[in-house]
């Protein structure tokens, strides 16, 4: 959800005659989802193109209905592109991560190409479409790609931690341990009130054999969050450690 927040925030593009409307258009939609599903409705009707469509895409993500709103924001794409409004990657990006938020790894795969493929997309949301692609990628198996959209993630959208907490996962399951542990040092100062970072950071040094270092991140994971799937998992790492 947070890319598609960080997305919305640069799609409507230069001042036109539809950006007013456009803007209430979007803000209808954060605030009263299902009374932005109406206004957008409308506005599509009435010729609102892909502002219009883009709108309901965001409107549907604010109810967590991403099937529906990946539908909308791959619609306001393919307009856009018969436009040929550059507009139209980074709606192919938001499509991309209303995929991946249903489960649906293929679709998120094919929409984020497109949006990578237009080569319009630069700085955050580039790296955001980086480290979509990387987890659509992961998904399906494909670690060496993941690692590439990973390697653009964490430079394109340096500020994220989860560039970079996803990376230094990817780098653990690799094998890459000095490069899982550079990146979980970076994620550990920038969130490391996260449970799911510790549980990370302690999975990362018990694969380094660090004992302590994994026990006291799994103990920091439960204290942060007790009843997270995080704090789960590292209960259950935990108990190798019992009878000591």
């Amino acid at each position: 959800m947070l890319t598609l927040l960080l997305l919305a925030q640069a799609v409507a593009g230069p001042p036109s005659p539809d950006r007013e409307r456009w803007e209430v258009c979007v803000e209808t939609a954060t605030g009263d989802p299902q009374a932005g599903i109406a206004e957008a409705e409308r506005w599509r009707v009435a010729g609102g193109g892909f502002l219009a469509q883009q709108c309901l895409g965001m409107a549907y993500a604010r109810q967590a209905r991403w099937l529906s709103a990946a539908g909308a924001f791959e619609a306001a794409a393919r307009a856009a592109e018969a436009a040929r409004d550059v507009r139209a990657a980074k709606y192919w990006a938001q499509a991309g991560n209303s995929w991946l938020a249903s489960g649906s790894f293929v679709q998120a795969r094919a929409a984020l190409d497109a949006a990578l493929a237009a080569g319009s997309l630069t700085g955050l949301e580039l790296g955001e479409a980086h480290l979509d692609r990387a987890r659509a990628r992961v998904a399906a198996g494909d670690l060496a790609g993941a690692r590439t959209d990973l390697d653009r993630a964490v430079v394109d959208a340096a500020a994220d931690p989860m560039a970079w907490l996803l990376s230094a996962t990817l780098a653990r399951r690799m094998g890459d341990i000095p490069l899982a542990q550079r990146h979980i040092a970076r994620v550990l100062d920038m969130a490391g009130d996260d449970a799911s970072v510790q549980l990370e950071a302690g999975n990362i040094a018990a694969t380094a054999r660090d004992e302590a270092a994994a026990r006291a991140a799994w103990e920091k994971a439960v204290q942060l969050a007790p009843g997270s799937p995080a704090a789960a998992a590292a209960r259950t790492a935990l108990r190798q450690f019992e009878g000591e």
